[in-house]
């Protein structure tokens, strides 16, 4: 089978490997679309998280031996460590994740735990399905700011994870806000609901950072109301950014955001059906080597870009 493989630092490559084989429990599916996240653009840059070589990819849909539509979670847990047991998988302290630790969705076929696979609509089109893992991150992340009446939401950042977290909020507000510097992006976000600026002003009583970002997330924290809960899903750095003391004084939360729970992900599933998610770029599979180094060089006109093997 055709694969693109995280070959060395900032490099994939199309190569032909052996087609992989299901053990017990686990099922084929050959892909028919997958996605490349932002993290993987970020982890390609570097070998000491994901390990050459490696097929990544962790955002997919395609079709069974049997003939099912499906998508996957690609987080595995073990269901038997203390963070399963109270419910916290995906927090599991033995998890694996598609793509990371095991071969992913950037082949012709992959092999995943049956336990892994939801059956999809047949009005759900498969580009749509591939969406549906970036959307439980948004639903996880909205979730813990435990949304309440008709709250003002500002949501830093229109990419994917920005765009799809817009989505899920206003299923809880009409009152959302979303920032980024990037005008067709804005324009985006404006067209799925947002009220889309360049720059946040006034406060707010959720603050969701999907950048991750130093200053983002200062400003994550600047523009909280007292009392108020900023979430950070984002992971572009790793400093913190924000005035400690003003965590003090004005009582804010600060809240890490990471995965998702299995109910988030077959909430997303059932969101992704009636929200708007036509904004991603479908490109041939074989120009995926070229399109992941596009994206690597700073190319903005694509959001999401999803490969059709």
């Amino acid at each position: 089978m055709r694969a693109l493989v995280f070959t060395k630092a900032s490099t994939v490559e199309l190569q032909d490997l052996d087609e992989p084989r299901p053990a017990p429990g686990e099922v084929a599916i050959r892909v028919v679309a997958s996605g490349i996240c932002g993290s993987e653009l970020h982890g390609v840059r570097h070998t000491d998280f994901r390990k050459p070589p490696l097929v990544m990819g962790h955002e997919l849909a395609g079709t069974t031996a049997d003939g099912r539509r499906v998508t996957v979670n690609p987080l595995l847990s073990c269901d038997s460590c203390d963070q399963c047991l109270r419910g916290d998988e995906h927090l599991c302290r033995n998890r694996a994740i598609l793509g990371i630790h095991r071969p992913g969705a950037f082949a012709e076929t992959v092999v995943v735990p049956e336990a892994a696979v939801y059956v999809i609509p047949d009005s759900m089109s498969f580009e749509t399905a591939a969406m549906v893992e970036p959307l439980a991150n948004a639903v996880h992340a909205v979730r813990l700011a435990r949304p309440e009446g008709n709250p003002r939401i500002a949501v830093i950042g229109a990419g994917t994870i920005g765009l799809v977290t817009l989505l899920v909020a206003l299923e809880h507000s009409d009152q959302v806000t979303i920032s980024d510097l990037d005008e067709g992006r804005l324009a985006i976000a404006s067209r799925l609901g947002g009220r889309a600026v360049t720059e946040l002003t006034g406060e707010f009583d959720i603050v969701i950072d999907a950048v991750g970002a130093e200053q983002t997330h200062k400003i994550s924290v600047d523009v909280l109301r007292p009392g108020g809960v900023a979430v950070w899903i984002g992971l572009l750095s790793t400093q913190a950014g924000f005035d400690g003391q003003e965590i003090v004084r004005s009582e804010k939360r600060v809240l890490g955001s990471y995965c998702y729970r299995r109910a988030d992900f077959a909430e997303a599933l059932e969101i992704a059906g009636r929200v708007r998610l036509d904004w991603t770029t479908t490109f041939p599979f074989e120009s995926g080597a070229e399109i992941f180094g596009e994206l690597l060089e700073g190319r903005r006109d694509v959001i999401k870009a999803l490969l059709q093997p």
